[in-house]
């Protein structure tokens, strides 16, 4: 049974954030630069999981995932969103002064 999953990180380093985003737009749909929305077996969350573990710096960065139940037209009815903004990558590059 495949489940809803919110997912939301916060990576302090822009390589390793590269790295996280990227695992991410495999395992779900961008709803926001850091936040995503999953629809996963147990076993994909298992190894999305496992590999988000090797990715980050557990003192530096963060990684939130909210079980939201099995896939269901009511458990879509709870997430609400406004606009249609089409999601891009942030640009992550150096900051003159």
């Amino acid at each position: 049974m495949r489940h809803v999953y919110l997912a939301s990180y916060d990576v302090a380093d822009p390589k390793r954030w590269r790295k996280v985003y990227r695992l991410m737009l495999g395992a779900g749909d961008p709803l926001h630069y850091s936040v995503f929305r999953c629809h996963l077996s147990k076993s994909e969350y298992l190894l999305l999981v496992e590999k988000l573990l090797e990715e980050i710096h557990h003192h530096e960065d963060r990684v939130m995932f909210i079980d939201l139940g099995p896939i269901s037209e009511e458990i879509e009815d709870r997430v609400t969103h406004f606009g249609m903004k089409p999601l891009s990558s942030p640009e992550r590059g150096a900051i003159i002064v």
